[in-house]
């Protein structure tokens, strides 16, 4: 009885290392000395990433995109891939978008042209 105790905690236990390694809070990269907290959670199959906090020259500010969503239907590819789409906030437009997640980083980016033409950031977990 022992052992299947045992066998059961460690089944458990890998099954919440194998959560989705994309689930947290990121810091996007900076641009022009601004940048931002994204929280990226479940949103029906996929996952989404909203603005919850906003920084310019290091200090917190209330941007008008707090709240707006920047990670947009991102399903998983398999592994630590994903697929869906990105808000770029300069311009105000939805590029169709992918992400990778190695360790504590990030790297998303938002694509035209078929995939062709590709602007990419690296973020930061910072939770």
């Amino acid at each position: 009885m022992r052992h299947f105790i045992l066998a059961a905690a460690l089944a458990l236990s890998a099954g919440a290392a194998a959560a989705d390694p994309i689930e947290g809070v990121w810091q996007t990269q900076p641009d022009e000395g601004a940048f931002a907290h994204v929280t990226v959670a479940p949103c029906g199959g996929a996952f989404c990433g909203t603005i919850t906090r906003t920084f310019r020259d290091n200090a917190e500010y209330q941007s008008p995109n707090l709240g707006r969503q920047i990670i947009i239907d991102m399903a998983p590819q398999g592994g630590a891939d994903y697929a869906g789409r990105v808000w770029r906030p300069s311009n105000d437009k939805i590029y169709r978008g992918k992400a990778s997640v190695a360790g504590d980083r990030m790297s998303l980016s938002g694509c035209v042209a078929g995939g062709l033409l590709c602007s990419s950031q690296t973020w930061a977990r910072v939770q």
